[in-house]
């Protein structure tokens, strides 16, 4: 017999897993043991470490992964080239930037990359305008970054801006909530599900939270849908493509387009639209850096995946042909 699970927890060697027909908040989770280094089969034969969202299936032989229909996916750490699965099988990525302290474009540009990358809708959050004397006024400088971007502006001590978020929450829908730590993520998983589903840090004299949360998990909702709340990152490496960041960076990519030379590097060749605009004041020399940055290090990680996808096939290949010539030899024959 074959059961199917969702996975709202992954720890070390084992996930928890909430039964398909079970995912109401009622149940308890199941443990499910991975093997020695935490990975389990997938229907392409490969094998990956699960990840809060993923769909598990699980019969007498073991777990086997289903495969993931969006993926949040970020820069492993140090050299390797591997990256990290935030959570899989979403729907909305809602990228939670405080207000107080004053929010990050940089770092609003670069969530929403990898919101665009993974295949779900991203929606903007800004917390705490309780806090700050002109909510509205920060907000627009916000959505001049978010392109194409819902942008909601809320307090959980308030209520404002809750009840359009609550309007995203339909039956059956996964939405994961990411930001740095204190943007108030946990407080806002507990406004949106009615209760204290996710232990959040006492407010500091300042105004400013402190971050809890310290693991990523699943939290089903009583309307059918499901909130994944996630750890505060500090830095986040990115995995796009050509396609995401055209999208965050929009204005920029149609500036790109309109230089005069396709491989123009917009470091003062003669047509160039961007250097134009920026002389212009069109464009923010912030936004252009950003935009910049960010295609190195993602153009920079598609390296290193590419050296290793070769180097595991030679890998692969050295294998395959020591088999061979293993068989033709035969048991107990010489090597020639």
């Amino acid at each position: 017999m074959i059961d199917l699970f969702r996975v709202v927890r992954a720890d070390k060697g084992a996930v928890l897993v909430l039964p398909a027909d079970g995912l109401d908040g009622a149940h308890e989770p199941r443990r499910v043991a991975l093997d020695r280094d935490g990975l389990v089969a997938t229907e392409g034969g490969d094998r990956l470490a699960p990840t809060v969202g993923d769909w598990l299936l699980v019969d007498e032989a073991g777990p086997s992964l289903r495969p993931r229909t969006t993926a949040l996916v970020r820069d492993s750490a140090g050299a390797t080239s591997r990256v990290q699965a935030l959570a899989a099988n979403i729907d909305v990525v809602l990228v939670v930037e405080h207000l107080e302290p004053d929010p990050d474009l940089g770092r609003i540009e670069r969530m929403l990359t990898l919101a665009w990358r993974s295949g779900a809708t991203p929606v903007v959050v800004l917390t705490k305008a309780d806090l700050v004397p002109d909510p509205d006024g920060m907000t627009a400088e916000v959505e001049a970054v978010a392109l194409a971007v819902d942008v909601h502006t809320v307090s959980v001590p308030t209520g404002r801006g809750l009840d359009a978020l609550r309007a995203l929450l339909v039956p059956g829908a996964t939405l994961v909530a990411v930001g740095p730590s204190g943007a108030g993520k946990s407080t806002l998983v507990n406004a949106l599900a009615g209760r204290e589903v996710m232990a959040t840090g006492e407010r500091r004299v300042d105004g400013r939270g402190r971050h809890t949360t310290t693991h990523r998990e699943l939290v089903p909702l009583a309307g059918g849908a499901m909130l994944i709340d996630t750890p505060g990152i500090r830095g986040v490496g990115v995995v796009a493509d050509e396609d995401a960041l055209d999208t965050t960076f929009a204005d920029v990519a149609e500036l790109a387009g309109a230089c005069r030379f396709a491989d123009c590097h917009h470091a003062g060749e003669p047509g160039c639209a961007i250097q134009a605009a920026l002389d212009s004041g069109e464009l923010a020399e912030r936004r252009f850096d950003s935009w910049r940055r960010l295609a190195r290090e993602a153009a920079y990680q598609a390296r290193r995946s590419d050296a290793r996808l070769r180097a595991e096939e030679r890998d692969r290949w050295k294998k395959v042909t020591k088999e061979y010539q293993r068989g033709l030899r035969g048991p107990g024959r010489p090597r020639p």
